[in-house]
C-alpha cells in the first residue's frame, strides 16, 4: 500500500480566510484536535505583517505553544520575505514555504512583488539561514485569474531556475481550482523527468469540484506529499472565485477506501472538523464527510 503524507494546512490558510478574529485559545483547541488525529505535518502560520493578515498576529504565540507543546511534529509556516523567515527560525521553525506564483500578474496582487523582487528575496534568506529547509509554493502553476494557463514548458523553465539555486521541493498549488486530471498528470510526469530527484507536493483547490481527482491523478503519478485543509476551510483572497480547498477529512475517506496508509483516524479527524464548524461558523467550508458526520450514519470500522 502507498504511504500518503497528508500536510494540513488549514490552521494557515484556513484560518487566513477567515475576517473575524480567531482566539488563540480556539486555535490551539483545533489544533490539539487535529493532532490527536494522527496528523503528523502541520503548516501553523504565517509570519507576515498583522496589517496585512491580521488573523496572524498570533503567529509568535501559536509557534510557540506548538513547539513546546509538540516537539516531534513537523512544523511548517508560510514566510513572504526574509524578515518572516528569521522570525520562524528564532521561534524554532525550521521548515518554511515561500510562496511566488507562476503568473507576474498573480505576484503582484498576492505578494507584491515581481518575479525578479521573489528570486532576490529567496536569495537573502538562503543566504542569512543556509541551513533553513524552504518548500518552494508554486501558486497559479495550473492557471491564473489573470493571465490564464500557461503551458508546461513555461511551468518548467521557472522551475528550473529554483531548482538551479537550489531548492529541493516544490509544491504545485492550484490556486484558482482549474486544474484537471490530465493537465497534472502532464505536468507531473513532465517535472518528474526534467528534475529527477525533485520533490513534489500538491495543494489542489475545490473551486470546480475536481480537488478530489486532481490530486488523486497526483498520487497516481507518485506524489505521495498533499496538501489540504480541515473542513475545506479556505480559499486565496486575491484569486477572484477560489472559494474552498480540499478537505482533509474528505481526502482521508478517499486514500482509506483505496488502501493508502496515512496513520491518521478518520472519526477523530472529522470530530475535530465538526468542532472548528462550530468554533468557527463564519468560514467557508467545502467539505461533504461532515454532513454525513452529523446525520450519523457513517461507518468508521
Amino acid at each position: 500500500m502507498d504511504k500518503i503524507s497528508i500536510y494540513e494546512v488549514g490552521t494557515r490558510d484556513g484560518f487566513q480566510s477567515v475576517k473575524e478574529y480567531i482566539p488563540y485559545e480556539v486555535k490551539m483547541e483545533i489544533i490539539d484536535k487535529i493532532v490527536d488525529a494522527g496528523i503528523k505535518h502541520l503548516q501553523i502560520t504565517s509570519f507576515v505583517s498583522p496589517k496585512a493578515i491580521p488573523q496572524m498576529k498570533d503567529a509568535q504565540e501559536i509557534a510557540a505553544a506548538c513547539r513546546s507543546q509538540y516537539p516531534d511534529l513537523d512544523l511548517l509556516a508560510l514566510v513572504p520575505n526574509l524578515r518572516g523567515a528569521l522570525t520562524a527560525d528564532t521561534f524554532g521553525i525550521d521548515r518554511i514555504s515561500f510562496v511566488v506564483s507562476l503568473s507576474e500578474s498573480h505576484n503582484k496582487a498576492n505578494i507584491n512583488r515581481s518575479h525578479e523582487d521573489s528570486k532576490r528575496e529567496l536569495d537573502s534568506i538562503r543566504n542569512a539561514l543556509p541551513e533553513m529547509d524552504i518548500c518552494l509554493d508554486v501558486a497559479t502553476a495550473f492557471g491564473c485569474p489573470f493571465e490564464g494557463k500557461k503551458t508546461t514548458s513555461e511551468l518548467l523553465e521557472f522551475i528550473g531556475y529554483y531548482v538551479d539555486h537550489g531548492i529541493q521541493m516544490i509544491n504545485l498549488c492550484d490556486t484558482i481550482g482549474i486544474a484537471n486530471p490530465v493537465q497534472v498528470r502532464e505536468v507531473i510526469r513532465e517535472i518528474q523527468k526534467t528534475f529527477a530527484g525533485l520533490d513534489l507536493m500538491v495543494h489542489i483547490h475545490d473551486t470546480r469540484n475536481m480537488g478530489m481527482v486532481n490530486t488523486l491523478a497526483a498520487i497516481e503519478c507518485g506524489v505521495n506529499k498533499v496538501q489540504s485543509t480541515l473542513g475545506g476551510l479556505g480559499g486565496c483572497p486575491f484569486a477572484p472565485g477560489a472559494s474552498g480547498n480540499l478537505a482533509t477529512e474528505d481526502l482521508l475517506y478517499m486514500l482509506d477506501e483505496i488502501g493508502c496508509v496515512t496513520g491518521v483516524n478518520l472519526k477523530k479527524l472529522t470530530e475535530a472538523s465538526a468542532l472548528q464548524c462550530q468554533k468557527i461558523p463564519s468560514g467557508s467550508y467545502s467539505g461533504h464527510l461532515l454532513k454525513v458526520f452529523e446525520r450519523q450514519d457513517i461507518c468508521y470500522e
